[in-house]
């Protein structure tokens, strides 16, 4: 009986050792992208989880890649850069740590022609914008994200036109002077608000709402959704309907990821990417009134820009254009396409 208690015990840690060393293979192989037995495609962004951006995603192109791929695929969201701010997930796109990111085009720096989207004053309306970025030279703009950054473009998406919040009224162009303004850390944005002339001062998304709320900007410039879906209404009283640029987004996954795909994934990737960012397209444009209304409601003031104002606008960034014209020697040619589509 001791004999065969003895036996009994050294089986029973064998089942344990055996069971642990399972248990491991499991937790190393979700460590590298895989869930039983799916391919996990973690989606990174810094949009709020209510904005039109992560509705789409979770709307649309979560549930048609896990339902057309019976479940080889599996869709993560992290929204409100959950996984870093911009620059950070975006990074984590190019090394592979993050499969897929939705960034604005913070990757202009390097790559110049991506910042055309967000040159001021250069779309007439959604329309104009859809029809530039779904075709040939959307697809021009962003030729050199794979070879340059390791990331595979899947679709264009709206973040929408831009517009400056603020603790003050902004009627014309001399509110401008003294204003301390938050713009993102590309050199475009930095010139626009200097141009303009504002004070500006360089912050990522995610401390947007601190600096406003501290006093430590007087504004900010961005899509009133972001306004709303972001909170910064609590601490803001006004928003001048400048439209001043417009920002996209753009769908963009990581090559070495995207390479290790079957062809049928790809292809369900790709579609659901378009299909979800055409979706986000439209809650964006029917969204505005409703914002308005919503932000209007919690004491935001708007002012609409009188053509005079618009034009001064326009003219004060004219040196902009100048440089980038002297600087590309592709830049007047697609400027001068891009505003022969609005036609």
């Amino acid at each position: 009986m001791k004999r065969m208690a003895i036996f009994s015990l050294f089986f029973a840690l064998l089942f344990v050792l055996l069971s642990g060393c399972g248990s491991s293979e499991t937790n190393s192989s979700a460590g590298n992208g895989k869930s039983g037995g799916a391919r996990v495609i973690k989606v990174a962004n810094y949009f709020a989880e209510t904005h039109p951006q992560n509705v789409a995603l979770r709307e649309k192109f979560k549930k048609i890649v896990e339902e057309k791929s019976n479940g080889s695929l599996k869709v993560e969201i992290y929204p409100n850069s959950a996984l870093g701010a911009e620059q950070e997930f975006y990074n984590g796109v190019r090394n592979g740590t993050i499969e897929m990111g939705i960034p604005g085009l913070i990757m202009q720096n390097d790559i110049p022609k991506m910042g055309v989207p967000e040159w001021p004053f250069l779309f007439k309306d959604f329309e104009h914008v859809k029809k530039v970025l779904n075709g040939p030279i959307g697809k021009e703009i962003a030729a050199e994200l794979e070879t340059k950054h390791g990331v595979v473009p899947l679709a264009w998406s709206a973040n929408g036109f831009r517009m400056f919040s603020s603790n003050r009224t902004i009627d014309s162009i001399d509110d401008f002077k003294g204003l301390r303004l938050r713009m993102p850390n590309i050199p475009n944005y930095i010139t626009i608000g200097k141009l303009l002339g504002a004070n500006v001062t360089p912050l990522p998304i995610s401390e947007v709402f601190t600096a406003l709320e501290q006093k430590v900007v007087d504004g900010q410039d961005n899509p009133i959704a972001t306004l709303r879906a972001s909170g910064w209404y609590e601490v803001q009283t006004d928003v001048l309907e400048s439209k001043h640029m417009f920002s996209p987004n753009v769908y963009v996954v990581n090559k070495k990821f995207w390479d290790s795909l079957t062809d049928e994934q790809r292809k369900i990737i790709q579609e659901a990417a378009k299909e979800a960012a055409n979706y986000e397209f439209e809650l964006m444009e029917k969204s505005y009134e409703e914002d308005k209304k919503f932000l209007q409601e919690h004491g935001i003031k708007f002012t609409t820009p009188s053509s005079e104002f618009e034009k001064q606008m326009e003219e004060a960034v004219q040196p902009l254009y100048d440089e980038l014209f002297k600087k590309y020697d592709w830049a007047e040619d697609l400027y001068k396409r891009i505003k022969a589509e609005a036609k």
